[in-house]
């Protein structure tokens, strides 16, 4: 592990001198490639640096030991060596970590799909609940979030909504909400005061660069409507929606939420790129709707990642078995500690694998 980090501590120096150098900072293009290399490095280098000094620093007071000091001190250096030591050990912990293999697609921006499951208008109601979840959790970090699609049920709620969130590891964040939220509460309907569960399932899928794939122009079908609201009624005279088919797949992806047609063309063809990516990269499967049902499941109650128990004001992820008793504070975005639990789980997860082969191999994503 150690060379492996000092050959990634002589990259990042590299890097630096590389973008000092006045030919580098003239090219913009070239600069930004170097930037984006020595940022993927400098959490590493970091820890990396304080592990060496921490070592040197343990190294010297250990020294000490051997030296002819008063028995006071001998006790106070004892001390400040297990301090040291348990420091030393969390880095090294922290470095194993750093040195996993990366997901490509964690920097990337994200397409969102929220579609109500079983439990009809308060399916769709739970919807609306976690598309603002997601909105003001995305605020929170400084994320941008438009709405792509939409369509609206006659309460109020969403049969379905399509949105993409652009933001500094938006991916990373919120890959694990794909899956199936169970919600369990008393609908505003229920005279009885009854408890219904409900389901709505989410969708995740990385946002693709237009170079990542190659699609050509006649492989497309595009076709243009009237935007709807609630209920089917039309709600817009011109014709600015747009659907795009991709036809050698059958992958569709519509936009209605821009007034400008060339807008909801553009945000169209990112849903659609998006999931042709995801297919690419899911060679396994047979189509992107297999691809969703792999993420949501059917959307029936048993099928579940987390419930929402509003009587109790409860939330439990069933994946890592925590629960949370701030239901109120979650739906209104504050998630951090959620997905940092299910963020923390996965990386243990990885590391606990890794370290049960023979001889596990240090991966650095990077160049």
């Amino acid at each position: 592990m150690l060379d492996k980090l000092e050959s990634i501590e002589k990259r990042y120096e590299e890097l630096s001198q590389l973008m000092a150098q006045p030919k580098i900072a003239t090219d913009l293009e070239r600069l930004q490639e170097l930037g984006k290399e020595r940022a993927r490095l400098e959490d590493v280098v970091s820890l990396y640096q304080q592990y060496k000094a921490i070592t040197k620093e343990l190294a010297e007071t250990e020294a000490l030991l051997h030296s002819n000091i008063e028995t006071e001190m001998v006790i106070l250096i004892k001390e400040e060596t297990n301090k040291l030591k348990q420091r030393q050990d969390e880095l090294v912990r922290q470095l194993k970590l750093s040195l996993l293999p990366k997901d490509p697609n964690d920097e990337k921006d994200v397409i969102v799909e929220i579609r109500a499951g079983a439990g009809g208008d308060e399916a769709s109601l739970f919807a609306a609940d976690l598309f603002r979840m997601y909105s003001r959790y995305a605020q929170s970090k400084g994320w941008q979030a438009e709405v792509i699609d939409s369509s609206q049920s006659e309460i109020g709620g969403f049969k379905e909504i399509v949105f993409e969130v652009k933001g500094k590891s938006a991916f990373s964040q919120l890959k694990h909400e794909r899956g199936v939220h169970r919600v369990q509460r008393v609908p505003f309907t229920e005279a009885s005061g009854r408890i219904h569960t409900s389901t709505t399932t989410v969708a995740v899928f990385p946002e693709a660069e237009e170079v990542e794939l190659n699609i050509k122009p006649d492989d497309l079908k595009i076709e243009f409507f009237h935007s709807r609201g609630a209920g089917g009624q039309n709600v817009n005279k011109v014709t600015t929606a747009v659907r795009i088919t991709h036809l050698p797949t059958g992958i569709t992806a519509s936009c209605q939420d821009e007034r400008s047609q060339s807008r909801n063309r553009m945000k169209a063809m990112a849903v659609l790129r998006a999931r042709l990516l995801n297919l690419e990269q899911q060679k396994r499967l047979d189509g992107i709707d297999k691809e969703r049902r792999s993420q949501v499941g059917t959307g029936e109650r048993a099928e579940k990642i987390r419930t929402y128990n509003f009587p109790q004001n409860r939330v439990t992820d069933h994946r890592i078995g925590l629960t949370f008793h701030n239901l109120d504070q979650i739906l209104d975005g504050k998630l951090d500690e959620l997905i940092e639990a299910l963020y923390t789980t996965g990386q243990a997860q990885q590391l606990i694998e890794r370290e049960a082969l023979p001889t596990p191999p240090l991966i650095w994503q990077g160049t």
